[in-house]
C-alpha cells in the first residue's frame, strides 16, 4: 500500500448499510498524485518520496519551483508534500498515485488544519467553568488568576489564557474507510475530520492498526 496522499475535504454526509444503520462519513478528494521527487539513501542519505497534488499556472511559482517541476517532467503542483518510505519500496518519479491505494475496510489517520476561531477567550478556548453570574460577582466569564505571588512573581509559560484559538495541526487515527470511488477519486472515512471544506489533508495508512 502506498504510504500516504494528498488530498481535499469536500464535506461530510452519511451513508446507510445494508442492516439500515447511518453512517456519518467526511468525502475526502484523495488525489491523484504525481510524484515529484525520490529521495535515495546514496544522494540524500535517507528514503523519501515527494508527492505533488492539483495542477498550478506556470505564472504563479516561482523559478527555483518551475526548475524542480521541469526536472521531474511533471506539471506545477499546488500542494508538496514528503514522506519518508520503507526499504524495498519502488517509485519513479512521474508516477501517477490514485486513490485506489487504499479499499474499503482499511484504517487511515488524517492529518488537518484545525478551523481557527481568532482570538477567544478562557472559556471557550479551555472550557473553563466561569463564576456565578449573579449578586454582582464581577467574575461571570473571568479565568482568574494567572501568576504567583512575590515568588516567583511571574507567570509560568503553558498557562492556559486566552489566545489564538484553533489553526494548528491535527491528526485523528483509525478512521475506516466506508467506501472508494475510484472514477470520482474519492474516498470516504466514517468520522469527521479537522479543517474546514476545501481545505487541504493528508491521508495515510493507520500506524496502530
Amino acid at each position: 500500500m502506498m504510504f500516504y496522499l494528498i488530498g481535499k475535504k469536500l464535506g461530510m454526509t452519511q451513508l446507510f448499510q445494508d442492516n439500515g444503520e447511518a453512517v456519518p462519513v467526511t468525502v475526502i478528494e484523495a488525489g491523484p498524485c504525481e510524484v515529484v521527487q525520490v529521495k535515495t539513501e546514496k544522494d540524500d542519505r535517507y528514503k523519501a518520496v515527494q508527492l505533488g497534488f492539483m495542477d498550478k499556472k506556470e505564472k504563479n511559482v516561482t523559478k527555483p519551483l518551475l526548475g524542480h517541476f521541469k526536472k521531474a517532467g511533471v506539471s506545477p503542483k499546488r500542494h508538496l508534500k514528503e514522506s519518508r518510505i520503507e526499504e524495498g519500496s519502488d517509485y519513479a518519479v512521474g508516477q501517477v498515485v490514485k486513490v485506489d491505494v487504499f479499499a474499503k475496510g482499511d484504517y487511515v489517520d488524517v492529518i488537518g488544519v484545525t478551523k481557527g476561531k481568532g482570538f477567544a477567550g478562557g472559556m471557550k478556548r479551555h472550557n473553563f467553568k466561569g463564576g456565578r453570574a449573579t449578586h454582582g460577582s464581577k467574575f461571570h466569564r473571568d479565568i482568574g488568576g494567572t501568576s504567583m505571588s512575590s515568588s516567583p512573581a511571574r507567570t509560568f509559560k503553558g498557562t492556559r489564557m486566552a489566545g489564538h484559538m484553533g489553526n494548528e495541526k491535527h491528526t485523528v487515527q483509525n478512521l475506516k474507510v466506508v467506501r472508494v470511488d475510484e472514477e470520482m477519486q474519492v474516498l470516504m472515512v466514517r468520522g469527521a475530520i479537522p479543517g474546514p471544506a476545501q481545505s487541504v489533508v493528508i491521508v495515510k495508512k493507520a500506524i496502530k492498526k
